[in-house]
């Protein structure tokens, strides 16, 4: 059993759906909340704290998609979203938006399972205590490694969670090419070419934050055949 804080919304318009994920979740020790649509998600965020999202993408009041942007935007939480079986164009547009990761339907629950923990096993929770506050300069951009927090001057660049995560991969390996098959294994998905196009998408974004020029990376270049290399000044 896991620490029953985990606490996980799942956002979906179908019910039966989402009270089938709540029992099976909360069977695996997970606290597990419902939101029969974006309207309900929106509402819930304003009161509660999550810790992963799950979000259907097709939904009729607002979809899963634009929710992910307003998410990101204002919070600091995975989002895994459910998506058409075979519809790339929604993955794409997905990761674009700043989600974590996304399983086709129907899928099984166990599956679903899987991605939450190897997500939340790499989300970077409280400091543990006497880390070293080591510091990173990226132009005029401060990367305050113990946090996982990116500053310009005294305001903070919200990241996404999985920007997070690349962020922290970088940093302990700075001047080094990756690998997109490494990136891939380290943020926990599974492989496969699908996954290391999703690193190009999320390396994007990233870009579009730390970067003065996006399309002529400075910091996050691209090293041809090796992948990608963090430089930092």
């Amino acid at each position: 059993m896991i620490d029953k804080k985990i606490h996980l919304l799942i956002i979906d318009d179908d019910k039966r759906i989402c009270l089938l994920l709540k029992k099976f979740l909360c069977r695996e020790g997970y606290r597990v909340t419902v939101a029969y649509g974006s309207s309900q998600a929106r509402q819930l965020l304003k009161s509660m704290s999550f810790d992963l999202l799950v979000c259907d993408v097709m939904m009729p009041d607002e979809d899963g998609i634009s929710l992910t942007k307003f998410v990101t935007d204002s919070f600091t939480v995975p989002i895994i979203l459910l998506t058409a079986k075979g519809d790339i164009g929604d993955r794409i547009k997905g990761l674009e938006a700043g989600s974590d990761d996304y399983i086709s339907k129907p899928f099984e629950p166990q599956e679903l399972l899987l991605r939450i923990q190897a997500i939340l096993r790499r989300v970077p929770y409280d400091v543990e205590k006497g880390t070293i506050n080591k510091i990173i300069k990226i132009g005029k951009l401060v990367y305050k490694m113990d946090r996982g927090e990116l500053w310009h001057g005294s305001d903070i660049i919200r990241l996404t969670t999985t920007e997070i995560m690349l962020m922290k991969i970088f940093s302990k390996n700075p001047n080094v090419p990756i690998d997109r098959t490494k990136l891939v294994a380290e943020l926990g998905r599974d492989r496969g070419q699908a996954q290391e196009r999703a690193i190009d998408v999320q390396i994007t974004r990233l870009r579009r934050k730390i970067e003065i020029d996006p399309k002529a990376p400075r910091y996050l270049q691209t090293i041809r055949s090796a992948g990608y290399m963090f430089v930092p000044d």
